[in-house]
């Protein structure tokens, strides 16, 4: 019974651990969820680096930023398209992209 409290609860510590690293790795989830569009500037996506296509979008701020991804932007799907990206997700590869675009 005790072995399996500790087991139970080192397998809870290593997802909650999992989905916090997750949600603070920008880059992880723009090659995993945004890289596509994005990388290429496929369907009108602003490709990121390109410092004039983003101007206007990082004067916008993050949280209209991250309102537009939740919601679907153009031909951007919802969130995305990353049904399982929590808002810390997507607030994380929308800063990743503007670093990458300045």
């Amino acid at each position: 019974m005790f072995k399996r409290i500790i087991n139970a609860g080192l397998a809870l510590s290593l997802a909650i651990a999992a989905n916090t690293s997750m949600a603070s790795d920008g880059a992880a989830i723009y090659n995993r969820s945004c890289k596509m569009c994005h990388g290429s500037g496929m369907m009108g996506a602003p490709k990121v680096g390109d410092k004039a296509a983003w101007a206007p979008l990082i004067e916008q701020g993050t949280d209209a930023l991250l309102a537009s991804t939740r919601s679907g932007k153009g031909k951007m799907m919802p969130r995305g398209g990353c049904r399982t990206c929590s808002d810390e997700d997507l607030s994380a590869a929308i800063g990743h992209m503007i670093e990458m675009s300045k």
